[in-house]
């Protein structure tokens, strides 16, 4: 009779699951991983490199820069953090960070971060902006609760390093904070499920009951 119960709760449970929050898988850190060697969460477009380098905490131009942290680092174009970019007109860096809302509900989705750039950046959730920052020594909130759309997101860090002849590196830095998104709404036989195991758990408390 135990086993009965307790197999009508987990097919109930199994249903009701399914209305849950979770995060959003994909969100990730600028910089987790191994300084010096490539940032594989950000693809990086730009006529000096497609490849994001994670910096090492105590190079220049780390100091001026936001302090990295065991969260996050800043990630560059190349492997020289501290090498001077776009002496003479600005250059355009976009990072991208793509994530996958497969089985979820998108318009249930949100999140909300921060983020820092060298020297301004502009971030879009799929070609839509929301949000923008300048500097590199502090940092700048940034957040989405609609725009989202099923199956692959992309989240485009669009970085612009102002020109200057020397001394001008150039970098992006970006944190998550909470996320949350449901599981898609459910079919008919979920549905079906769920009315199945309640009726079952009920009717084991019922021949349970002492007559």
């Amino acid at each position: 009779m135990k086993r009965n119960l307790l197999a009508a709760a987990a097919l109930a449970f199994t249903a009701i699951s399914y209305a849950h929050a979770a995060s959003i898988t994909g969100l990730v850190n600028t910089g987790v991983g191994i300084s010096g060697q490539s940032d594989s969460n950000y693809a990086l477009s730009s006529a000096v490199s497609s490849i994001a380098v994670i910096t090492y905490d105590s190079q220049w131009p780390i100091g001026p820069w936001l302090a990295n942290s065991s969260a996050s680092k800043w990630i560059t174009p190349t492997a020289g953090q501290g090498d001077t970019f776009d002496p003479s007109t600005s250059g355009i860096y976009t990072y991208t960070l793509s994530f996958d809302l497969t089985g979820y509900n998108a318009a249930s989705a949100a999140f909300s971060g921060r983020f820092a750039a060298d020297n301004s950046v502009v971030v879009k959730l799929n070609d839509q902006v929301i949000g923008n920052a300048t500097g590199f020594s502090d940092w700048t909130s940034f957040s989405a609760s609609g725009g989202f759309a099923p199956g692959v997101n992309t989240l485009d860090f669009v970085v612009t390093n102002w020109a200057q002849n020397g001394g001008n590196p150039t970098g992006l830095r970006v944190e998550f904070g909470s996320s949350s998104v449901m599981a898609a709404v459910p079919e008919p036989e979920t549905y079906a499920m769920l009315l199945g195991g309640l009726v079952l758990v009920g009717a084991v408390v019922r021949r349970r009951k002492p007559q």
